[in-house]
């Protein structure tokens, strides 16, 4: 499998991702409650749009529009029988913006979590989820993806599953966990162990790391503890445009483009190889952070009381802060709540 992602990072050395999918289609007229994908094939001008403005801002990775391109998501659009044409379509949109980029622009396959818990937790078996997988993941690979992005994740065993398929359809892969509670994952995946997840596999990742969470300043946190568990590993942050605030109905982050032009900053001081923003990153917000990353020298490694001094205050625990805490006392604490 070609490794499209060391190769740009040998020759840029740090490599800037996008921003949000999400965020930027409700802008765009997406409405509470549509299917992202189904605008691959009723509004591919828009998604067009989406990735040109992200290329136009300086992103280096563009993700396709299919985070939620598996069987089990499109279940809930009556559209779990087009996995394969909408995950192609997906790629196929990006890649042609890509390839008018007049420079090297990487088309990652958005690959979301199903939605669904494996057992014993849930009904998926892992079987099950490998082969949802590999159906999203052979669409986005025949629309022209090179990288199968595996992202928000939280079940070590779910990361691993998505994984295997990569492999099993023949492209390299990276893989993100969103540590969004209390420092962890919500199924208690620690930042420093990300790197294992997908130990004993056939190809190991191209890349790793955390994306949405909370704010800049927790996943700056854990993107400490993911460089310093292994420094040599190309790490991935992609954080959320500083802190979601509900203004009446509507969602609205907190981060200005300078605040992300910092996170940027602190993020490759920290180790990061590939930075990029999540929720709530406008295409202004990613033109910020391109200048950042152009303009910046690496400095030393930031703590985290240097990033709170700077980008704010974390929203969660550390995930240091409660490593010691068993799954068994964790177990123990919730009897003696009921």
């Amino acid at each position: 499998m070609t490794n499209p992602i060391d190769a740009l990072i040998a020759e840029k050395g740090v490599l800037l991702a996008d921003g949000a999918t999400g965020t930027n289609l409700f802008a765009m007229g997406l409405q509470a409650g549509e299917a992202p994908e189904l605008l691959n094939e009723t509004a591919p001008d828009t998604i067009t749009s989406l990735h040109q403005n992200f290329v136009d801002a300086g992103a280096d990775i563009i993700l396709t529009n299919s985070f939620g391109g598996t069987r089990h998501r499109l279940k809930l659009h009556k559209a779990q029988d087009r996995v394969h044409e909408l995950n192609k379509r997906a790629a196929e949109i990006a890649k042609a913006v890509a390839d008018k980029a007049g420079r090297k622009v990487i088309v990652a396959g958005s690959v979301g979590p199903t939605g669904d818990l494996l057992v014993p937790l849930g009904t998926m078996t892992y079987e099950d989820a490998v082969d949802a997988f590999a159906e999203q993941i052979e669409g986005l690979k025949a629309g022209g993806a090179e990288v199968a992005w595996i992202e928000t994740m939280s079940a070590p065993d779910e990361i691993r599953a998505a994984a295997e398929a990569a492999i099993r359809v023949g492209l390299p892969y990276t893989y993100t966990g969103s540590f969004d509670t209390a420092g962890r994952t919500m199924m208690g995946l620690l930042p420093k162990d990300i790197h294992a997840v997908a130990d004993g596999l056939e190809q190991a990742p191209v890349g790793v790391g955390a994306n949405c969470g909370v704010g800049a300043s927790d996943i700056l946190a854990s993107l400490l503890d993911m460089t310093e568990a292994k420094p040599e590993a190309t790490v991935i942050v992609k954080g959320n445009c500083g802190i979601p605030e509900f203004r009446g109905s509507e969602i609205h982050y907190s981060g200005t483009p300078e605040l992300m032009a910092d996170y940027v900053r602190l993020a490759i001081d920290a180790g990061a190889k590939i930075v990029g923003g999540c929720c709530g990153t406008s295409f202004q917000h990613l033109a910020a952070m391109r200048q950042a990353l152009d303009t910046h020298h690496k400095s030393g490694r930031p703590t985290v009381d240097s990033i709170v001094e700077r980008i704010g205050p974390l929203r969660n625990k550390q995930a240091t802060a409660n490593v010691a805490e068993t799954s068994e006392g964790r177990r123990e604490r919730r009897r003696s709540r009921g």
